[in-house]
């Protein structure tokens, strides 16, 4: 049934960007759930790899490249057909697959602003120049985003323990982001 799925190797730049829920239609096409708000990668990219599910029942191993004939929006998900998934059978085949695409095939962002991915592990420092953290994470709070950074700070002991801080990703803070130096710049202190 996907003997047509062509093995393989995930490229070094792959970023996960979603799974397959289910089939959608009779003709072949089938619904993908993005992990982001904006799937722009899956409308930029035209080759998909896929892996199978973690857990689950695996109708293919390792990774295979799907060519990807369209793929828009409906609803809350995405749906897409290719040119490798025939029919129905095939596309339910899928089901649970994670879906990756090249870093360096999503669309170019417009000035000021980033792929979360591209955020996360850059350092951040203040104006003073203290490092606060790295970026470990990133949660939408629905009107902005907020940087999660995972850090030191000595407690009054002289102690180093590790803390968790969360700064608006908002112009209000950030003073600039640096992705060549791996930098965020905030106005920001340490004892925030």
């Amino acid at each position: 049934m996907l003997s047509a799925l062509e093995p393989a190797e995930l490229p070094a730049d792959a970023i996960e960007v979603g799974r397959i829920a289910d089939a959608w239609g009779i003709k072949g096409w089938f619904k993908v759930l993005p992990h982001s708000a904006s799937p722009e990668a899956l409308f930029s990219s035209k080759r998909w790899y896929l892996q199978p599910s973690e857990r689950g029942a695996k109708t293919f191993t390792g990774t295979v490249r799907l060519t990807i004939k369209e793929a828009k929006d409906h609803s809350d998900v995405v749906v897409a057909s290719s040119h490798d998934i025939p029919d129905r059978s095939a596309a339910e085949a899928l089901k649970g697959a994670r879906v990756f695409v090249p870093r360096s095939s999503f669309p170019t962002p417009d000035k000021d602003e980033y792929y979360w991915v591209d955020l996360i592990g850059l350092n951040v420092v203040n104006r003073e120049g203290v490092a606060l953290g790295v970026v470990k994470e990133l949660l939408s709070t629905g009107p902005q985003t907020v940087l999660v950074l995972a850090g030191t700070q000595l407690d009054d002991a002289g102690v180093s323990r590790d803390i968790e801080r969360m700064i608006p990703f908002v112009s209000a803070f950030v003073d600039g982001v640096d992705l060549s130096t791996r930098r965020i710049t905030v106005d920001w202190q340490p004892d925030y």
